[in-house]
């Protein structure tokens, strides 16, 4: 037993974080025995039992190089992702499409937390990736007014500045043309002196702490599809999109090919979206067709009926004008 308790302290002390909040129980003694609903747990509740009870311990104190950068930052107030949403709402100023909505809750959600993280440094394939996600979410909202503000309140609910944005993702779009994927294979070894080989080189090589994000792997098949990549598909994506992480960035692998295939099923579902948003749209204007003839035969009899009303009184009229005609020459005939 105290075997164990000590192998599960070096394991809780081998997991600090140097940002967690501190604690004002009693120091941690190797004694302490874990239950065993705790061990079934894993090593994160073990760790949220213990991490708190070390003598000495304070947020954003520790040794390790994470620390030593980013331990100012201890304590910082940082926005919520309620916050995040409040704000998207107020800038939007419309009830989103019920189609929509949760779409846009995601991305969101999901771009707030990348971007309050302190390690996340924004680059041009980055801007690149997140705009290719948010015109390919809302290519075809049906309403082109509240799209254009969908798109503005998006970007300043989590506090990125769209123009900047956009000429960052023009950068990309400007590179590219005319490119093989061959080039692009190129740059992500560090060749040459394109925006995309700087990032390799200048960020992601030297810093042991650069933070991946979904909107590298979306700006990848971005470029993968301007390069007209041979039978682009999820199967040729996931496979390009690993080679890049484990072979030529030397990165972790599994969470970018998640999110390759996250980029085809979200497209697939938009697209499948769409296509029943036409199909309401033409079954709509087949009915407002059907409406508009039926309103048209409609007043085509009435104006007919009409017609024939008139035709009857002109025929009435002209029949009283000869008996009356009539009338006059009897009663000048006689003496």
């Amino acid at each position: 037993m105290m075997f164990r308790n000590l192998a599960l302290t070096s394991l809780a002390l081998s997991t600090v974080d140097a940002f967690t909040t501190p604690s004002t129980r009693a120091p941690f003694t190797v004694s302490r025995t874990i239950s065993s609903t705790e061990l079934a747990a894993g090593p994160k509740i073990i760790k949220e039992k213990m991490l708190f009870d070390i003598p000495g311990y304070a947020p954003g104190k520790g040794d390790g190089e994470l620390a030593k950068r980013y331990g100012h930052l201890a304590g910082a107030e940082i926005k919520t992702v309620g916050e995040a949403f409040a704000q998207f709402t107020k800038e939007a100023g419309n009830t989103i499409s019920p189609l929509y909505k949760n779409y846009m809750s995601d991305i969101v959600g999901i771009t707030h937390l990348i971007v309050v993280n302190a390690r996340f440094q924004r680059d041009p394939l980055w801007s690149y990736g997140i705009k290719k996600t948010m015109d390919m979410y809302l290519k075809n909202y049906p309403e082109p007014d509240i799209k254009d503000r969908l798109y503005q309140a998006f970007f300043k609910s989590v506090d990125q500045d769209v123009k900047e944005i956009e000429k960052e993702a023009a950068v990309v779009e400007e590179w590219v043309k005319g490119k093989k994927f061959a080039d692009v294979e190129a740059a992500l070894m560090g060749e040459g002196d394109s925006f995309l080989a700087k990032i390799v080189n200048e960020k992601i090589k030297p810093d042991e702490f650069w933070m991946y994000s979904r909107y590298f792997t979306f700006g990848l098949i971005g470029l993968m599809e301007e390069t007209e990549v041979d039978d682009l598909d999820k199967e040729v994506s996931f496979n390009i999109i690993e080679d890049v992480m484990k072979n030529k960035l030397k990165l972790p692998h599994i969470q970018a090919c998640r999110d390759s295939d996250t980029y085809w099923k979200k497209q697939e579902k938009l697209m499948i979206m769409e296509t029943m948003m036409k199909e309401i749209e033409i079954r709509e204007k087949k009915r407002m067709a059907d409406r508009l003839e039926q309103k048209a035969e409609a007043a085509l009899a009435a104006a007919e009926e009409l017609d024939e009303l008139r035709k009857k009184e002109a025929e009435a009229v002209a029949r009283a004008a000869e008996r009356a005609e009539a009338g006059e020459e009897m009663a000048s005939a006689q003496p």
